[in-house]
């Protein structure tokens, strides 16, 4: 007899195990199935052991400028296995925290790979092949993704690298490329060359880093090729010749002139790809969307009763937070449907999802763009405001950045908001909260700052973009 459950998960990643969380919480039988490491790719292979990686640059950085602060640091060096050993313990550190959560909400686990056989019916398969039915109420689809291969340049983790590779690197690569400028590329590319390596970043876009503002785009690529690293837009990768030694590529750059170089290693960062085949969609007549991830409405729900999807496997952006977002949101509206009355699930709002990249210089962002806003027909307020301008900036020797931020003229409406700097990342949150409770400019030309912080670049920015700016 199948083990019985209201709520099965399938994949544990941030919105995977989140979403069992909210079930369990909101009194709902809940069971997660995973067939690698609770925690999935952002906790064991993505987010959390990457910005391990990018902090053991960051000091490494620091350290190498120690003069700049006063300080004495000769003969400064990087220990590469001992920088990745303490990112895969960070990793593994959090995924014990995750499985003592899943005790501590009474969650129970199957390891395995778990098959849809039919409406609210599930199999799971370990490694020894032992085969276990489940059934419930509901099932959440949250398998994630991977990344996605080049035809031509298929990863083999000797030369060629997806992220998981770069991420636990038997060498430090003497010259390496990096074939795609989102927030994965660039992060490596930042990692790598902090770290020693000679760097060349490929993007067949316009510019790097293409999702964000036009204006935090070309801030970046000054920085990087400030710090050392090559910088390619408009170009396309050609021929690719492996040998043991590295990798020959022919790469067209903009003006159409090809060259021949060769690199020790290539790291392919050129998007991702859901993790559906295997798990029972077609039998059960899952709809894909254009992209083959499964459609959803905004709540979770597919076109089939009782089997919802959240995450990677779904639309983007493919970020974590968003997930995590998207677990709770199922959850909700699953004990909703199961008579809950006191639950009330929101819709997700993708206009308030902030985005996120860890580099040297860090990038956030949340909103629209100026460009687009200017698409959509909004009359515009941009402002902009320098972390030169800003004294704690300054004192931390961290002057290089600048905030923007988008209202619309007519009603003074938040936007976007657009960073670049020292700890943005941290700061990004008070315009995503200002956004979600739908605030203008003047809410935000009223709060208060504290003084000194990086965060009154948030503020400056706001004032001049009516007008108002003090410290420029």
């Amino acid at each position: 007899m199948a083990d019985s459950y209201d709520v099965i998960i399938l994949g544990s990643g941030p919105g995977g195990y989140v979403s069992a969380i909210r079930c369990a919480q909101l009194g709902l039988k809940t069971a997660i199935v995973e067939r690698e490491r609770l925690g999935g790719i952002c906790l064991n292979w993505g987010c959390i052991p990457t910005k391990a990686l990018l902090r053991s640059a960051e000091v490494f950085h620091q350290m190498k400028h120690a003069k700049d602060y006063g300080l004495v640091a000769d003969n400064v060096t990087a220990d590469l296995d001992a920088v990745v050993k303490r990112s895969r313990g960070v990793a593994d550190k959090l995924n014990q925290g995750v499985t003592h959560l899943m005790k501590k909400n009474k969650i129970a686990v199957h390891m395995g790979t778990g098959k849809l056989t039919a409406p609210g019916k599930l199999t799971v398969t370990a490694e020894d092949g032992k085969a276990t039915d489940l059934e419930a109420r509901h099932i959440v689809i949250a398998t994630g993704a991977r990344a996605r291969d080049l035809p031509k340049m298929k990863a083999d983790g000797e030369r060629i690298w997806t992220y998981r590779h770069a991420m636990t690197p038997k060498e430090l690569p003497s010259k390496l490329l990096v074939i795609g400028s989102g927030a994965i590329g660039i992060e490596f590319a930042s990692f790598y060359n902090d770290m020693g390596s000679d760097v060349t970043v490929v993007e067949m876009m316009d510019r790097i880093v293409p999702v964000e503002d036009a204006d935090v785009s070309a801030f970046l690529e000054k920085a990087l090729v400030k710090q050392g690293i090559k910088i390619m837009t408009k170009a396309n990768v050609g021929t690719v010749e492996k040998s043991a030694a590295g990798v020959k590529v022919t790469i067209k750059d903009k003006a159409g002139k090809e060259e021949t170089t060769e690199f020790s290693h290539v790291i392919v960062a050129v998007g991702i790809v859901p993790n559906l085949e295997n798990i029972g969609l077609e039998d059960l007549g899952i709809e894909p969307d254009k992209r083959f991830h499964i459609k959803v409405d905004d709540y979770g729900r597919t076109n089939v009763k009782g089997v919802w999807a959240i995450g990677d496997c779904v639309d983007g952006p493919w970020l974590a937070h968003k997930a995590s977002h998207e677990g709770v949101t199922a959850a909700e509206a699953i004990a909703r449907e199961l008579g809950n009355g006191e639950v009330h699930p929101h819709p997700l709002d993708r206009r308030n999802i902030p985005g996120c990249t860890y580099c040297h210089p860090q990038i956030a962002s949340v909103g629209l763009t100026e460009a687009k806003a200017k698409e959509a027909g909004h009359e515009l307020r941009v402002g902009t405001f320098p972390f030169i301008g800003n004294g704690k900036a300054i004192a931390l020797g961290e002057a290089e950045g600048f905030v923007k931020t988008v209202f619309d003229a007519k009603t003074g409406e938040l936007l976007g908001a657009h960073m670049i700097g020292a700890e943005v990342t941290e700061l990004i949150q008070g315009y995503v909260v200002g956004k979600t409770l739908e605030t203008t400019e003047a809410e935000l030309i009223q709060t208060i700052f504290p003084h000194p912080t990086i965060s009154e670049t948030m503020h400056e920015s706001v004032l001049a973009a009516y007008g108002r700016v003090i410290h420029i």
